[in-house]
């Protein structure tokens, strides 16, 4: 990390003070500067900072978000592995809204976020995913709005993670049924022209399955997921800039719904700071 000499707690809160100050300020930094190499571990343990951050600003943890479990997120971001970050409450919009001015560089994504009615833990022992589903009260059509720290989202998953896997914003739209969420298809428009389609088995085979294997890592830590917890699963397309003044659609059909669900979200023409 960026305190190589010094690992540990220390070198955690550095970094994580660096990540929220350039957050704050609009800023972008170059990750291999900030960082340099870092494991999983040490990924984990900086992000953990900056969700402190937002937790002595008043932001309440409401679930977690899946990273690069489709293919496609995987090649576009050139990463080789998932990971995970924490949702908080002022991260979630509805369906219309504008994204925060504050983003930097966002882009955008479709997802398929399952939103739970009892609490999940694989503490014990792992999970499959028909429990997933047992626990689920609805399954929404969304959109994840993701903000990367890092020049261009230029960097390595172990850096990413440590931002927070780039959690950002999350637009919560209509309910999909959940008996055949992979099947599901996904076309995303910018301004409606067509910038993608994919389906929901994109994520990790079935979107519950990230979730058996999110509980797998939060096992270990004594950690699950709650009543009332949002997990979002994965995008399902390349993610695609939101640029000022534009809007991005994603429109869900087949799989058993009556009609199809559609989720947006846009960005001010004008970015005031």
């Amino acid at each position: 990390m960026a305190d190589a000499q010094h690992p540990g707690p220390d070198a955690a809160r550095h970094a994580a003070e660096r990540i929220w100050q350039a957050r704050g300020q609009g800023l972008t930094l170059d990750a291999a500067a900030t960082l340099g190499g870092l494991t999983m571990d040490e990924a984990y343990a900086v992000q953990n900072e900056v969700t402190r951050h937002r937790l002595v600003r008043g932001e309440r943890v409401v679930g977690w978000k899946l990273g690069y479990t489709s293919a496609v997120m995987r090649r576009q971001m050139g990463v080789d592995q998932p990971n995970h970050g924490p949702l908080t409450d002022a991260m979630l919009l509805a369906s219309g809204d504008a994204v925060s001015d504050e983003l930097v560089q966002p882009r955008v994504e479709p997802e398929i976020a399952l939103c739970f009615a009892r609490p999940l833990t694989a503490v014990g022992g792992h999970v499959g995913r028909a429990e997933v589903l047992a626990a689920v009260d609805v399954a929404r059509a969304c959109l994840e709005v993701v903000h990367s720290t890092w020049t261009g989202y230029r960097f390595t998953i172990e850096q990413n993670t440590a931002d927070g896997s780039s959690a950002a914003q999350v637009v919560l739209g209509g309910v999909l049924a959940t008996a055949e969420l992979d099947a599901v298809d996904v076309a995303l428009d910018v301004d409606g022209e067509p910038a993608g389609r994919g389906r929901g088995s994109d994520a990790s085979g079935h979107p519950a399955d990230g979730v058996c294997w999110l509980l797998d890592r939060l096992a270990p830590l004594g950690l699950g997921l709650a009543a009332g917890d949002v997990v979002i699963t994965g995008g399902l397309t390349r993610a695609a800039p939101l640029e000022p003044g534009a809007t991005i659609t994603a429109r869900f059909t087949g799989a058993g719904l009556p009609a199809p669900v559609e989720v947006a979200v846009h960005r001010s023409a004008a970015v005031h700071r």
